[in-house]
């Protein structure tokens, strides 16, 4: 009867882990053990983070507009009130990059915003 050599479906397996752990620190990227681990809680912060990605940025959007609206005399929350009193329906990812590349069409946007507010 002839050997069999066994490997090669283990080095596959292994080989993939290896190749997703490559750059990290330590054992954790030459050690299957560890390396195994790091990569799967590397997947779980990767999938958490997918979605606290679209929280993060709109919480800077907003840390945006309200510091763009401050020298117009208005606060975020009064800036938004304005802005649906007067039917601007913009979203506030486009707003923060007026804001910041157009400050004149942003201003344009702020005076509407405001006089809805008056009204």
């Amino acid at each position: 009867m002839s050997r069999v050599k066994r490997g090669v479906t283990a080095h596959a397996k292994h080989k993939k882990v290896f190749k997703a752990a490559k750059g990290y620190y330590g054992r954790r990227k030459n050690t299957i053990r560890t390396a195994k681990q790091a990569v799967e809680k590397a997947g779980q912060y990767a999938f958490r983070d997918r979605k606290r990605k679209k929280r993060t940025f709109r919480a800077l959007w907003i840390q945006r507009l309200n510091a763009a609206v401050r020298p117009f005399e208005l606060t975020y929350s009064r800036f938004i009130d304005g802005l649906s009193k007067s039917g601007i329906t913009v979203d506030r990812k486009v707003l923060s990059d007026l804001a910041i590349n157009e400050p004149a069409a942003f201003e344009a946007i702020v005076v509407k915003a405001k006089a809805a507010l008056a009204a």
